[in-house]
């Protein structure tokens, strides 16, 4: 056995340390393996080298070889699992030098069309007290077996071993890491613009198609469909599908509440996963195989009350779905169905104020206009018997009934006023006043003024105008119907930071714990509109005392482009 000298050692390991400081450069776990398996074959002169790496279970996880040629690799029925030597290597700390393995009680044997393989020198990769991997020798060439130097040599190799593997590690941790939160932004972005775009979405068409394009795009699956329950709630029902491929993914467009995929889905309101082949897959149409489709993904689209339908999404990736993608597809079926809920509800909300809106225009039309009409026809009545009898008490019936009629004419007019809708067509407040002051006048025949200053108004958010234009509109269409006043005066103007509109008539006025009552919607109408930008409105009255009314909104002025 050759024993080098003390200047040959260090010679070799200062070859060795130049070799290795490449190793810890190395960011790449596959081709850092094969580096040092390389380096280690060359420091020992050995005929075949390997390294193995070890799992966090201590299993044997990757295997390179070196000395192999490709076909003799393909030939092994599998790599090594760690039994005989090398699992005694995974399992101990201390190095292994043999000069025969098969005399090795250890040992156990080679699988068919594994190279012979006789000295033997192996030694464990350790960071710490944790062992990462090891490196084996076989095969010294030109000598018996493997030296204590080569021990030494290769010992020292698995150090710097260890910090490179373990720096090849935390560089893999760390883009993954990256990877994955580079696309948990994204999938925030995407859900930041569909929940904006939902949320905008006026109709129930829009909110299907926005989300349908969102998740075919952005995941890249083939198809999505999305199911709807029906008005009875029991069924689902197909009403939006996109996807090139497929023109749809099931034999049947409706499914009871537990029956199939889709059934299933809304009736535990849990995502069904559909793996093809396989054994769920009842109802999937026959284009579905045809397409090459391997995954269906089934989630609920949820609001308040519950489930409202389904979202299916199909994909052909030989890759199934990963979980911050199933994440993603919950949160996007969580906004989808409180999205359809929203303008559901608003379309319930608008169904109801027209039902309300009929109701008091019925209740109105009977306790005022109608009633009228009819004692006009009873004093009609009245006149034509008196006729024969007493021709002047009938023709004051008749004027008293041309006064009534008059009088009714202009109640239809006032009722008018207030059911058209009124806007500020490209005019400043005081002159849109102006136009429904003048309105009001023709129409009642009720003394109307309005005074104040429009300077600067002109400047005011177009926000802020409508609330008083509609406030005021309100107030003079109460008037019409309710007060029965012979003067109106409203005033306009403005302070630093707000802008006044004062209400006074002289009417009957009206007691404030009855006003919804008898004025319906119109007080409550006037507060939401001046809150609604950021003002007010208050009211004073009592009965036979006329009515004040005071509002303001901020002087928001419109923005200089």
């Amino acid at each position: 056995m050759v024993v080098l000298t003390r200047e040959q050692l260090e010679e070799r390991l200062a070859a060795l340390h130049r070799a290795s400081l490449g190793l810890v450069q190395d960011i790449s776990l596959e081709s850092l393996l094969e580096r040092i398996a390389m380096v280690a074959r060359e420091q020992a002169n050995a005929r075949y080298a390997a390294v193995g790496v070890l799992n966090e279970k201590g299993e044997l996880d990757q295997f390179i070889p070196i000395g192999m040629t490709p076909d003799e690799i393909h030939l092994m029925a599998h790599p090594p699992v760690g039994q005989g030597l090398i699992g005694a290597l995974m399992r101990g700390q201390q190095t292994i030098r043999l000069d025969d393995i098969s005399a090795d009680p250890r040992s156990v044997g080679f699988p068919p069309h594994h190279p012979e393989m006789t000295s033997f020198l192996g030694v464990p990769i350790r960071l710490g007290e944790r062992q990462l991997g090891q490196i084996y020798l076989t095969n010294k060439l030109n000598a018996p077996g493997f030296t204590q130097d080569d021990e030494l040599v290769i010992e020292t190799l698995a150090a710097y071993a260890a910090v490179a593997i373990s720096n090849a590690w935390l560089y893999k941790d760390l883009r993954e890491r990256d990877r994955a939160l580079t696309r948990r932004n994204e999938d925030l972005a995407l859900l930041n613009k569909l929940a904006s775009t939902l949320a905008a979405s006026p109709t129930q068409e829009d909110i299907l198609d926005t989300t349908l394009s969102g998740v075919v795009d952005y995941l890249g699956v083939n198809v999505g469909e999305i199911f709807l329950r029906s008005e009875d709630g029991k069924t689902l029902e197909l009403v939006s599908h996109r996807g090139g491929p497929l023109d749809k993914l099931w034999t049947r467009d409706r499914f009871f509440e537990g029956e199939g995929a889709i059934g299933e889905t809304a009736k535990k309101s849990e995502p069904v996963m559909i793996h093809i082949p396989g054994a769920n897959g009842r109802y999937l149409h026959k284009a579905v195989i045809k397409a090459f489709i391997r995954e269906i993904a089934c989630f609920p689209l949820t609001g308040r009350s519950g489930v409202l339908g389904v979202l299916a999404v199909a994909t052909s990736s030989p890759e199934p779905l990963n979980e911050m993608e199933l994440q993603l597809l919950a949160s996007i079926g969580a906004w989808t169905g409180t999205a359809i809920e929203n303008v559901r509800l608003n379309v319930q909300g608008r169904r109801l104020a027209v039902l309300e809106e009929r109701e008091r225009i019925g209740m109105d039309l009977h306790d005022g206009i109608i009633q009228s009409i009819y004692a006009v026809g009873l004093t009609l009545e009245h006149a034509r018997l008196l006729l024969p009898e007493d021709t002047d008490l009938a023709k004051q019936r008749i004027n008293q009934s041309i006064e009534d009629l008059n009088r009714t004419i202009r109640d239809i007019r006032a009722y008018i006023l207030d059911l058209r809708p009124r806007q500020l067509h490209e005019e400043n407040l005081m002159d849109g006043l102006n136009r429904l002051v003048n309105e009001f006048r023709a129409n009642t025949l009720v003394e109307a003024n309005l005074k104040g200053v429009s300077e600067g108004l002109t400047q005011m958010a177009p926000a802020c105008s409508t609330a008083l234009f509609h406030i005021c509109q309100e107030a003079l269409a109460n008037t019409a119907k309710h007060a029965h006043a012979k003067k109106v005066d409203l005033y306009l103007w403005s302070t630093k930071d707000r802008v006044l509109l004062e209400i006074h008539d002289d009417g009957q006025g009206f007691d404030l714990q009855k006003a919804n009552i008898s004025l319906g919607h119109g007080l409550a109408n006037m507060q939401t509109r001046a809150r609604g930008v950021g003002g007010d409105i208050e009211i004073t009255s009592e009965p036979n005392d006329g009515t004040a009314i005071l509002a303001w909104v901020p002087f928001q002025r419109e923005p200089s482009h």
